[in-house]
């Protein structure tokens, strides 16, 4: 069937918006860097003893691993699956090069992520009619430039055309029109609205809620008894009314660098040496951003996983070496050591110093 999302001026009018997702994007780039692992089950980040899955091919999905996964775990669920050192800074190289095509079609982009993008096409540089026909370019021309694959989705909100995006990975183009949003919003399970994690889910079918046909029972106002400030986004986008502008101009709110040690520290001396080294990569990547933060948060993680964090607030913007690491130190120590063994060490820089700049309105067109 030809999709068609051309303009009709007797309908009402709408945005056009693009998501755009690559598919297992950092283990991707190490299958295609490296072909003997094509085919492979892969996972970048950690390692089979330690640390957690940063990404995994999809290969290795089919048994399970996924990102954020202890390594440990994804290696008992594939016993065969092969771990890669991650390169930020190829990934990084590949994104450019997929921003730089973005570009061609339009300004409004808005990164979420190395990999993924929401894009409005409303208005675009090539003057093209069709969401459509842009996101099928797109990802021809991601192919043709990278080697790499797009999954995209194409709908009049952000929430559709992200959810879009998810309905055919890998390598596919999904499209929720106007007229077909309501309903397939109804028979959406609640676990796949885009933001339900597992503990709102939970929460959400304890009341009842199991798609979204039963999130469109409830009146804005019981939403929000519910779910607080999160009951209006819900009410928004189970009503179609998620107007979100696409913002080309997101503010980092923090700089942060953190480490999993190969085996569970617990001595000083060992505290010492792992936060001097989180220390040097918070600072290498605070120099590359070029920004002052006043607040300084460390992040403890013990070896049954617990997570614990300590923040130490300035008056002042700071980007000191010596005097982050200082506060760091202090950290550490005060108001007391870890008082369990410690797989995982970070620091993080926020509160930055340059203010958010004015979010420019979003104009709505036909499709």
């Amino acid at each position: 069937m030809e999709l068609n999302m051309e303009e009709n001026s007797e309908e009402k009018r709408f945005r056009k918006i693009i998501h755009i997702d690559m598919d297992a994007f950092f283990a991707s780039v190490e299958q295609l860097d490296n072909p003997e692992l094509k085919g492979k089950a892969i996972a970048v980040g950690g390692s089979k003893e330690r640390g957690v899955v940063a990404a995994a091919s999809y290969e290795a999905r089919k048994y399970g691993v996924h990102s954020a996964m202890p390594s440990k775990i994804a290696k008992a669920k594939c016993p065969h699956l092969i771990f890669v050192k991650g390169r930020h800074d190829r990934y990084k190289e590949t994104s450019n090069q997929i921003m730089e095509i973005f570009k061609e079609y339009t300004d409004l982009i808005e990164p979420l992520s190395l990999d993924e993008a929401y894009l409005d096409v409303t208005y675009n540089k090539k003057n093209i009619r069709s969401a459509i026909k842009i996101a099928q370019l797109i990802r021809k021309d991601i192919l043709e430039k990278t080697q790499l694959t797009a999954s995209a989705g194409v709908s009049f909100n952000k929430f559709l055309a992200k959810t879009a995006s998810d309905l055919d990975k890998p390598d596919g183009l999904s499209v929720i029109l106007p007229d077909e949003a309501i309903d397939f919003m109804k028979e959406l399970k609640i676990e796949k609205f885009h933001g339900v994690g597992k503990a709102t889910a939970k929460r959400m079918h304890e009341n009842g809620i199991f798609k979204g046909e039963d999130l469109m029972k409830l009146s804005r106002k019981e939403l929000i008894q519910k779910f607080g400030k999160a009951g209006k986004h819900y009410h928004n986008i189970i009503t179609a009314n998620d107007q979100r502008a696409v913002v080309n101009n997101r503010i980092r709110k923090s700089i942060g660098a953190e480490r999993t040690f190969n085996e569970d520290i617990h001595q000083a001396e060992e505290y010492f040496e792992k936060l001097r080294m989180v220390h040097q990569k918070l600072m290498q990547r605070i120099e590359r951003v070029g920004r002052k933060g006043r607040t300084l948060t460390l992040k403890i993680k013990y070896h049954d996983f617990e997570v614990r964090s300590r923040s130490r607030t300035l008056d002042f913007y700071t980007k000191d070496e010596q005097l982050i690491w200082e506060l760091a130190v202090d950290l550490l120590q005060n108001p007391a050591w870890p008082e369990k063994s410690v797989r995982l060490l970070g620091l993080s820089l926020s509160q930055l110093d340059i203010k958010e700049k004015t979010k420019n309105g979003q104009l709505t067109l036909d499709f």
